[in-house]
């Protein structure tokens, strides 16, 4: 498959193979992976004071009858000022996990998709042997300065990293920590030169057991 490639400022195409990505895209699968890493980035913070958590006595402030009020328990009511909060939020839990294979298959249909839309290019990233934003915003520029940008290293390398962190839209990651919330939220997808043969092998089908199927 051709996608674009990007080397010393220059914008062309390069012939790589994508068979291992397959060509659908499962959407449902997909949609369930991004709602579950967005569930798992909620902290779940939001706590209250229910009336058995509020400091106070447990007298009742006045006795029961001919008094010409309402009748109250204690003074941590939720019906007084300063009293507990009825059904407010509670600290809770909100992550869970897909099974891998599930995962795989929605990262691998991300890609898929990025691929199918023209939104990937192949780039030579050599020029970064010490962090340097001016050399980052060349490369951004030359790609059409795009609003978001998702940048896959084949391994970790602090100088591009630090080159990056800073643009407004732009994520750094590594072919091994690549999920499909990355891809589908990422924009732009600059892969490294061997980035797409390490997410193949890593989510890509088995095309030997796909052909004798």
């Amino acid at each position: 498959m051709q996608v674009k490639s990007y080397k010393a400022g220059s914008v062309g195409e390069v012939e790589v193979q994508t068979d291992s990505f397959g060509d659908k895209i499962l959407y449902r699968t997909l949609k369930d992976a991004v709602v579950m890493y967005q569930a798992n980035q909620r902290q779940g913070n939001a706590h209250t004071k229910e009336r058995s958590d509020v400091k106070g006595t447990s007298k009742k402030p006045y006795k029961q009858k001919h008094t010409g009020r309402a009748r109250a328990g204690d003074v941590k009511s939720p019906i007084w000022r300063g009293g507990g909060t009825v059904h407010g939020p509670r600290k809770k839990d909100y992550s869970y996990h897909m099974p891998a294979k599930a995962r795989r298959v929605a990262t691998r249909s991300a890609i898929a998709g990025k691929l199918q839309d023209g939104e990937v290019v192949v780039a030579e990233l050599g020029g970064f042997s010490a962090p340097s934003a001016k050399a980052a915003r060349k490369v951004l520029s030359d790609l059409g300065s795009p609003r978001r940008a998702l940048l896959v290293l084949t391994e970790r390398n602090i100088n591009v990293y630090k080159s990056f962190r800073n643009f407004p839209g732009v994520k750094v990651r590594t072919a091994d920590e690549l999920c499909a919330f990355d891809v589908v939220a990422g924009g732009l997808v600059i892969a490294e030169a061997g980035v797409l043969e390490k997410l193949s092998s890593r989510v890509g089908l088995d095309l030997a057991s796909v052909k004798d199927a």
